[in-house]
């Protein structure tokens, strides 16, 4: 199936590893121009050579763009989407992906750790959207795909502020999809379960993190999550960048205001 992404530029935060740079990557192969942004040069050079060479499988293969930035700061946002739009052009697509995860009890997180996150998670997606709309208002048209999280639906009481944040995403993409709508504007959440990411596979990650906390082996911690789950395993972040790729392009034109599970039947809500 075409996508109709082709020529299309799309702006992805958190996008050198894991579901934003499987997600770039398939933008990449459908002929748009990609702008990838992270905080860590190497992994994003590494990431961008990637991206590019996804796109040469396109019909018409797109530019790629490559950004450093701290998206929780304040006056970051706003300065990438000038770059993307001075390097690429007008953003049709916006993929707020960037965000952190930990294990951290309600009685265990400070003050310091609420905001930490509630910068990233979800300031980070506010300021990046209220960059990229007046754009999308004056050419009627536009997608913007927020990476949520089973949390955000039924709270992980061993990742409290993570849980909290990823709720408070949910509720802006409903927000931007009901205040601008009539502008031809679509805003989706995308809700992943537990995926086989960096976020879990890497030092120090979640499988560590859930090991250490439990008492058992990582690979044990690995197992038990994907057993947890009904189809009895972790997601590929390629399988979550399918869904954000199809919710960014026209062909989901009808949706908006959505919060899409894409978690292996994890929570057992119908909404």
């Amino acid at each position: 199936m075409d996508l109709q992404l082709s020529g299309q530029v799309v702006l992805i935060t958190g996008a050198s590893k894991g579901i934003g740079l499987a997600a770039a990557k398939m933008f990449a192969a459908e002929g748009a121009h990609v702008a990838i942004v992270a905080r860590g040069r190497e992994d994003l050079e590494i990431a961008g050579r990637a991206v590019t060479e996804a796109g040469q499988r396109a019909r018409t293969p797109g530019k790629v763009a490559a950004l450093t930035g701290d998206m929780a700061a304040p006056d970051v946002p706003a300065r990438v989407v000038r770059e993307v739009e001075d390097s690429l052009g007008p953003i049709d697509v916006l993929v707020n992906n960037v965000g952190l995860a930990y294990q951290a009890t309600f009685d265990e997180v400070t003050d310091e750790q609420w905001d930490e996150l509630w910068q990233l998670n979800v300031m980070s997606y506010i300021r990046t959207s209220r960059a990229v709309i007046p754009s999308m208002r004056a050419r009627g048209t536009g997608a913007i795909v927020n990476i949520s999280s089973t949390a955000g639906k039924r709270p992980s009481v061993g990742m409290a502020n993570y849980s909290v944040t990823k709720a408070a995403v949910q509720s802006v993409s409903r927000l931007l999809a009901d205040t601008y709508a009539a502008d031809g504007i679509r805003s989706i959440a995308i809700c992943p379960g537990p995926t086989t990411s960096d976020a879990w596979l890497g030092d120090g990650g979640l499988a560590d993190q859930v090991a250490d906390a439990k008492g058992i082996s990582r690979d044990d911690a690995l197992s038990a999550t994907g057993k947890g789950r009904p189809m009895g395993r972790m997601a590929s972040p390629e399988e979550i960048a399918a869904s954000i790729v199809f919710a960014a392009s026209p062909r989901a034109s009808y949706a908006t205001g959505a919060a899409w599970s894409v978690d292996g039947g994890s929570v057992p809500v119908i909404i």
